[in-house]
């Protein structure tokens, strides 16, 4: 028994010493992650052009989303959404005919540049065009003669008149006077207190440096257009009284052209048309029946 035991407890170390220093199995590899397959379109592409791109918006999608990922460090640093540029600020041209000119001093090159726009603007020609087929097609008996040929003396008297009133009342009176053409409105205002300042604007404007001043363009040039008109308006009553009466009538039908300028962008803002070329059309008619 002695020999057996000697015999078989010196083999138990050696079975536990090589079961210590068996090594471990190697462990299997891990799984490669997940590569985003290449895409030229996506890959270089900044999330700013990607909305932009109706056909990439998927792709760049899922891409700008993995890419977000701090923690994922295989998707490419390119594809890691950047700063959008901040877009150019959106200019509204219909604005400015719905809160008026800025205070800014106009100087004479300019106020005969405005001057000139506002007469051959192509509104301000159909206008014409259209109030003179209206006047001969309802009056063939008047001085300027029907048919087309009174259709176009007509149109010839409206232009020059109109040609007349911007040259001073636009350009060198206000440019002598340091007065300012516009019409400013008061959108802010309440609707009596625009309607009063529509009312005297004829009579009292503002000037170059902001100040208010008599409207000399209307006070002289009214005048002045008058005085010419009566060398070639055809049928026109040249003497004083009747001068006279053409002047007062003159005022007292500027404040409408005043008020369509102050209230019709408000009325356009609300049922959608098109103010410019309303206000050019009523303008004309306005100043035409006025002239006659």
């Amino acid at each position: 028994m002695l020999l057996l035991a000697l015999v078989l407890f010196p083999a138990i170390p050696t079975c536990a010493g090589q079961a210590e220093t068996s090594k471990p199995e190697p462990a299997l590899p891990e799984a490669p992650q997940p590569q985003l397959p290449p895409n030229p379109k996506t890959q270089n592409a900044a999330p700013c052009q990607l909305k932009r791109d109706a056909t990439a918006i998927v792709q760049g999608g899922a891409a700008g989303a993995m890419a977000s990922d701090p923690a994922n460090s295989v998707i490419s640093t390119s594809l890691r959404p950047e700063a959008c540029p901040p877009l150019a600020p959106f200019v509204n041209w219909y604005a400015r005919f719905l809160n008026g000119p800025q205070v800014k001093a106009l100087s004479p090159k300019e106020k005969a540049w405005l001057a000139t726009r506002n007469l051959f603007d192509p509104f301000n020609g159909i206008t014409i065009l259209a109030n003179s087929a209206i006047f001969v097609g309802a009056n063939s008996h008047s001085a300027y003669g029907p048919g087309m040929t009174g259709f176009g003396r007509n149109v010839g008297v409206s232009f020059t008149q109109d040609m007349t009133g911007e040259f001073f009342g636009t350009f060198l009176i206000p440019s002598i006077v340091h007065q300012d053409p516009h019409y400013h409105r008061m959108p802010g205002a309440s609707v009596k207190r625009r309607i009063a300042h529509a009312a005297y604007e004829v009579l009292w404007t503002q000037g170059d440096n902001g100040k208010g001043m008599l409207n000399y363009a209307n006070l002289v040039g009214f005048a002045i257009d008058d005085a010419i008109g009566n060398l070639y308006v055809p049928g026109q009553q040249t003497d004083l009284p009747s001068s006279a009466s053409r002047y007062a009538i003159g005022f007292a039908l500027a404040p409408i052209d005043n008020f369509i300028t102050e209230f019709l962008p408000d009325v356009a803002r609300r049922i959608h048309v098109r103010v410019v070329l309303v206000q050019r059309i009523i303008n004309q008619v306005a100043i035409s029946e006025s002239s006659h």
